[in-house]
């Protein structure tokens, strides 16, 4: 099957790429379920990563940091159902450990490994347990066990994520494979999720850098599910050059090629972890146009977005357009109601800063029962735009995140 972006999709998610091997096994953490991953490279790769832009950190992150140093890495260990956050000093002392056994158990150097953690803020990871697990998770690797490992990461997920494509760059076949996981605490910079990218095409470290930039700008960025930001968000994208291709950078004439295709699986993930956020019952399109200026469109699409009143108007089916221009009203945007329009689905429901005559509210209420719904504001100030992939915000959300230590 073809893609948009006439990429190939194909099956196997981070496994799908030559020289990659993955598993998930449960190690005890979760009560049965799985919650150890590991994603394994036949050869060391290239690696770049982004992170949170929180003050508060996963210790996991400054272990990924001081390992990426020379730009490579050959194996991510990943546990879910403790988020290795806010645990005082034996959370880097943890971190630093489950890199060390998994070096040992893979033969590799302890610096080739980076570690992720999520889960539940200020509870200590039960290592005996972990060190039990990491020789078995190394053993059970395979290069069909992409799935294995997409189900090993979640936590208030309900389903996998996980996807990859194939193209031709420079004349071989190129794969660029991923999974993620996130439901809840969903916000850009980056979301509370962790996302891991692979692909067997040969490239440059600051290259690779700038790809995995350019794809988080574009796709783990644009979505938010509650506005509340993650102290874990990790994306890693690694490249093994087992394609054989040349090596790639911007100059090459296949560049932007390759960089579409990650942005395609980053995109693809990002949309499936809003469609899976906590108590979700529709997806949500919001996009600002017409700003003066970028921030203030950023501004503008982060106020609706996050919005209760609007995002449980979304719930309800309540076409509430007054709540959208209201929020924007309150965001730094600088423009005047009295040009504004708002369109639900493509139907005006806003024109001039006013209802729009001759659309009545059963055909708006009736937009609002779709299970995906695109809201458009244009502000008429400017040429600026901006959107954001959202969700509403339901009686679930609400159960899952009252209980969620208990």
């Amino acid at each position: 099957m073809k893609t948009s972006n006439n990429l190939q999709k194909v099956s196997g998610g981070v496994t799908a790429a030559l020289g990659y091997k993955a598993s998930g096994i449960s190690a005890g953490i979760k009560h049965s379920r799985p919650d150890l991953a590991l994603v394994f490279s036949e050869q060391p790769a290239r690696a770049a990563a982004v992170y949170t832009q929180n003050t508060v950190k996963g210790d996991h992150i400054a272990i990924c940091e001081s390992h990426l140093k020379n730009g490579r890495a050959q194996a991510i260990l990943i546990n879910s159902g403790c988020a290795n956050a806010c645990v005082g000093k034996t959370g880097l002392r943890d971190a630093t450990a489950m890199a060390a056994m998994t070096a040992d158990a893979l033969s590799i150097s302890p610096t080739n490994v980076l570690v992720c953690s999520t889960g539940t803020i200020g509870i200590k990871l039960p290592m005996l347990k972990i060190a039990k697990g990491i020789p078995k998770v190394a053993s059970a690797l395979k290069s069909t066990s992409g799935l294995a490992a997409a189900k090993a990461i979640m936590t208030t997920d309900t389903r996998a994520k996980h996807v990859a494509v194939e193209l031709k760059v420079a004349g071989k076949v190129v794969r660029v494979g991923g999974m993620a996981k996130g439901s809840g605490m969903i916000e850009p910079n980056m979301a509370t999720m962790l996302g891991f990218l692979t692909t067997d095409a040969n490239i440059s470290a600051p290259a690779l850098r700038a790809c995995l930039s350019d794809a988080v700008a574009q796709s783990f960025n644009r979505i938010s599910v509650d506005g509340d930001q993650s102290c874990n968000d990790t994306v890693i994208l690694m490249a093994n050059g087992m394609a054989k291709t040349p090596l790639l950078n911007a100059k090459h004439r296949d560049w932007k090629k390759f960089c579409a295709a990650v942005n395609h699986v980053c995109r693809e993930l990002a949309v499936s972890i809003v469609k899976d956020g906590e108590g979700a019952t529709r997806f949500v399109t919001v996009t600002v146009k017409g700003a003066r200026t970028e921030p203030e469109a950023e501004s503008a699409v982060r106020a609706v977005a996050n919005s209760l009143l609007v995002k449980t108007s979304w719930f309800g089916g309540d076409p509430n357009w007054g709540r959208i221009i209201d929020a924007v009203g309150y965001s730094e945007a600088q423009f005047d109601p009295r040009k504004t329009s708002i369109t639900f689905n493509g139907v005006a429901a806003v024109k001039k800063g006013e209802r729009a005559k001759g659309v009545s509210l059963k055909t708006l209420e009736k937009i609002y029962r779709k299970s995906k719904i695109d809201i458009d504001i244009n502000l008429h100030a400017g040429k600026a735009s901006r959107f954001v992939f959202t969700c509403d915000c339901s009686f679930d959300y609400v159960k899952i995140n009252s209980e969620y230590m208990t």
